[in-house]
């Protein structure tokens, strides 16, 4: 990936933060004001607003319109893979909803998982598909959605239970071999990607056993068996849908091309295709209902298919409990995620293009004088790059490219620097709105960042830990060390 990083020289420290100032308290005000429906339109017009004074800063600076222009342009071209998961993300979700692959998983998650082992059977059941997988992306996109439906019929708070999704698929994404991130950040500090794994295991194994431990305590804590029944929500999904095991060879389909390395993108359009065909021959009542029709034909099947890949599908029921989950948006509904990184990129775009995010973080690299302010710096490098660049992989080439030979001076070992980024730089993206990843995990799994952000405590410890272990100088590997060895 060549990511090119801008510098300006007549740019201050002062200058560069003007830009990121202005956009926190300007998001700040419009949460306040607009609260869970900032996400609607007006936050993406505050990072509009947030770009524009970058862009200000910017012509002060003599940084001319067209390079604006032009990062900009590339930022959001960056972005274009990302944008049409996000819509088959979408479309898959709505084909799953009407193939019954959806409502079969929770009618059989509702009588195996049982709402005390419901947090941490979620956050165990992530980490192994994303691990298999590679893709945090990949497993909210299948198995998050479906624990999403059983812990909302289970009474859940859905916040708690995307933390657990979130908390997972972070832990399989960073230690796979087959994430990209995973391959980025040795690549970015100058070591292999074996190394990379087994010292990014010692700090990512204890943070997993914490945030694992505090499930435990928080799914005994909650009180959820007393508002549902259970037996009634078993029937009333058997009266919607035609529930049969056969619709889990879908979902087995799409874990199954990714784990053989197939494009994300080609695995969920083969996963859609596939349950639009699953819809027609087990829940044909569905598709002539959305249709419009009392009996199916070739035309009423594509029609019914083709709305519940593209736009709003309501199951209908009478049960309160499941009407929020048999509802679907299609690639409509990811319109407004798709439109926040857009606007998001904007920003990112026009910051660095004014040479915002090299001063940041070139300032931030000064205050390292001991190597625990390294490990800091280099923390709150990627923390404020993936709050102004919004995106996880700037989050992690920047700091790699500033950083590397900080650590080569200090005699540090670079697995030190690849395991500090993805500690911090991979983990804490899903936390940021506006970042795409933050913007992607919220959108596909209908809970807004701010709601999960309190529970996905391994995204949040996992920052602290690897600062833990720099501070106390435990499993610091060094250049001498290793090449004694």
């Amino acid at each position: 990936m060549d990511i090119k990083i801008h510098r300006n020289k007549e740019l201050s420290i002062g200058e560069a933060l003007i830009p990121v100032a202005a956009l926190v308290i300007m998001l700040a005000f419009n949460v306040y004001v607009y609260g869970d429906e900032a996400l609607s339109g007006s936050n993406q017009f505050v990072l509009l607003l947030g770009g524009a004074v970058a862009a200000i800063v910017g012509f002060f600076n003599k940084v001319s319109y067209h390079k604006m222009i032009e990062e900009v342009s590339e930022n959001v071209k960056s972005t274009v893979g990302a944008i049409l998961i996000l819509l088959m993300v979408g479309a898959l979700a709505g084909t799953w909803l009407v193939s019954g692959i959806i409502p079969s998983m929770i009618y059989y998650g509702l009588q195996i998982l049982s709402p005390a082992i419901f947090l941490p059977a979620t956050l165990i059941i992530c980490s192994i598909i994303s691990i298999a997988t590679g893709s945090s992306w990949t497993t909210s996109a299948t198995v998050g959605i479906a624990l999403i439906g059983v812990g909302g019929a289970l009474g859940f708070n859905l916040g708690m239970v995307a933390g657990a999704v979130i908390s997972g698929a972070y832990f399989g994404d960073k230690l796979s071999p087959m994430s990209d991130t995973t391959n980025l950040a040795p690549a970015m500090a100058g070591t292999d990607l074996f190394t990379h794994i087994r010292y990014m295991a010692l700090t990512t194994i204890p943070t997993y056993i914490i945030t694992f431990i505090l499930f435990i305590v928080l799914g005994l804590s909650v009180d959820v068996t007393g508002n549902v029944d259970i037996a009634t929500l078993l029937t009333d999904i058997k009266a919607s849908f035609t529930i049969s095991p056969w619709l889990f060879l879908v979902p087995v389909v799409v874990i199954g091309l990714i784990i053989r390395k197939t494009e994300p993108l080609i695995a969920l359009l083969i996963g859609t295709l596939l349950a639009a065909t699953f819809a027609i021959f087990f829940q044909p009542h569905i598709i002539n209902k959305i249709a419009g029709v009392d009996q199916m034909t070739f035309q009423s099947a594509y029609k019914g298919v083709m709305n519940a890949i593209t736009g709003d599908v309501v199951v209908a029921t009478d049960n309160k409990t499941l009407e929020s989950l048999f509802t679907s948006g299609g690639m409509k509904k990811m319109l407004g995620t798709i439109w926040l990184i857009l606007c998001a990129m904007v920003f990112g775009g026009i910051m660095d293009a004014i040479g915002a995010l090299a001063r940041i973080s070139h300032a931030l690299l000064k205050l390292a004088h001991t190597t625990f302010g390294l490990f800091a710096a280099t923390v709150g490098s990627c923390l404020a790059l993936n709050i102004t660049a919004s995106d996880q992989y700037l989050a992690i080439v920047v700091p790699g490219k500033m950083f590397a030979k900080a650590y080569e001076k200090k005699g540090l070992a670079p697995e030190n620097l690849s395991r500090t980024l993805e500690d911090s730089g991979t983990v804490s993206s899903v936390l940021i709105p506006w970042n795409t990843c933050g913007a992607y995990h919220a959108g596909t799994l209908g809970v807004s960042t701010f709601d999960y952000l309190p529970y996905a405590f391994f995204n949040i410890i996992s920052p602290f830990m690897t600062l833990l272990f720099a501070a106390f100088n435990i499993k610091i590997r060094q250049l001498v060390a290793e090449k004694n060895n």
